[in-house]
């Protein structure tokens, strides 16, 4: 028997001329096509969950295949939203063959009556937690249509198992994901992340961790290690205990995280004595106005606003480089705010800068509450879910001023001179003893 885990990602904007000056601009896309061009981690950690006596094939597609897909008995398929049409023309393909699909992921999780029709079944929620009952099932010629957690069910992360790094193409990677967590503390109305499928927050204990990254040095001599985490130093105690175990492993690392890493000293040192090549904080937007409401549970990041440029000097005195992610088209901001960053990203001698638009992906607060104000412009085009192409009304512009206006930051952020400027002013305010880390773009 012969499993296909097959997973659909890359990056577009139907924007054309985003997708032009993106082209134009490529530090622009560059952390976007990092993430893209990393391996499934979901799929390669299920594949360490399948019996040795099944064979198994995994495939990534950036766009719809140009090739035929691999043959299989069983064909296990996700995909970001975006690419979420492809993945079910792919799926298509194959039960045209006559080849069972389960089809699970964030999108067919929160709409699996859209995924039905294109697959054998739908996992919805956490896979690990299902897959074990999907592989006995298809084994005895019985898969249902649908898999869901049970009443009480909570899987057990600290025993999530290795991943399946061997499947890998040895000359494709140079970047490696591992997750140190799942979930997080806190529940931003736009967030699209793995909040989504567990209802709590939890780790992986750090030895795991660390024989996980220990399975990837073997295969790979100077791994570059990006934490597959919603965030990773939500927890400082954790967070600790991670960064001294990696500061034995002789590795470099990226993570994503909060501005409350900047509350403790203690972690600063050792995140940058551990290997940490950069960090990035959702900052969100420099405006009171915009961040009040964003975090839905406490209001926690308009409570810390007044916090923001402590944060990143503390970040950065320590060397570690931080990439400050904004969003742009919030409901507090008028059009000042796209003045407002670039002086912010200047002020604060940011080495790092990533501006999104914000998006109302399916199953969020925010898509919710969108749809039930008639904001969405065209409510189900998942096309449009690129985190770079406006489909709603903002509150305070016009959409196409939206658009706009983010098509000329981006000019203004990433043009070669403005990245060049960003980084030789970091090293001017935080001191040229600090090494300026090198990135080697990931094969794609």
């Amino acid at each position: 028997m012969k499993i296909g885990l097959i997973a659909m990602s890359g990056i577009r904007a139907e924007n054309p001329e985003l997708m032009k000056l993106g082209l134009k601009l490529p530090g622009f896309l560059e952390r976007a096509l990092t993430l893209f061009a990393m391996p499934s981690l979901s799929l390669l950690t299920l594949a360490g969950m399948v019996p040795d006596d099944i064979e198994i094939v995994y495939r990534e597609y950036r766009e719809f295949p140009p090739d035929a897909p691999p043959e299989c008995d069983l064909a296990a398929i996700t995909s970001f939203t975006a690419q979420i049409e492809d993945a079910y023309r792919l799926a298509d393909i194959y039960r045209a063959r006559g080849t069972k699909v389960v089809m699970g992921g964030l999108h067919a999780s929160k709409l699996p009556e859209e995924t039905a029709p294109h697959a054998d079944a739908v996992a919805v929620g956490e896979g690990e937690l299902l897959w074990p009952r999907i592989l006995n099932d298809f084994r005895h010629g019985r898969l249902s249509d649908r898999y869901e957690r049970g009443p009480g069910d909570v899987y057990d992360f600290p025993h999530s198992p290795m991943p399946r790094y061997d499947l890998l193409d040895p000359e494709k990677y140079n970047r490696f994901p591992v997750q140190t967590s799942r979930g997080c503390p806190f529940k931003c109305e736009f967030c699209a992340s793995s909040i989504m499928l567990t209802p709590r927050y939890t780790h992986k204990p750090v030895e795991r961790v660390m024989a996980e990254i220990r399975e990837i040095k073997s295969r790979w001599p100077r791994p570059f290690i990006e934490f597959a985490d919603d965030n990773t130093f939500a927890d400082a105690r954790y967070g600790r205990k991670l960064v001294e175990a990696l500061g034995n492993e002789n590795v470099k690392w990226f993570a994503e995280t909060d501005i409350s890493v900047a509350q403790d000293d203690e972690l600063l040192s050792l995140i940058a004595q551990s290997g940490c090549r950069q960090i990035l904080v959702g900052l969100e937007t420099p405006t009171a106005r915009g961040l009040d409401g964003i975090e839905l549970r406490s209001n926690w990041k308009y409570r810390k606003r007044d916090f923001y440029r402590t944060a990143i000097e503390r970040i950065q005195s320590h060397g570690i480089t931080l990439n400050g992610c904004f969003v742009l088209g919030l409901d507090g901001d008028t059009e000042e705010v796209f003045d407002l960053i670039p002086q912010f990203v200047e002020e604060m001698a940011l080495y790092d800068v990533q501006v999104t638009v914000q998006t109302p992906f399916p199953g969020t607060p925010l898509y919710d509450r969108f749809l039930k104000a008639g904001r969405l412009i065209e409510p189900r085009n998942w096309r449009k879910c690129s985190l770079f192409d406006v489909n709603f009304h903002p509150a305070q512009m016009t959409a196409a001023r939206l658009e706009m206006k983010f098509a000329e930051l981006v000019g203004a952020l990433y043009s070669p001179e403005a990245v060049t400027k960003r980084h030789r002013r970091f090293m001017k305010v935080y001191g040229p003893q600090f090494r300026q880390p090198k990135y080697e773009p990931c094969a794609v």
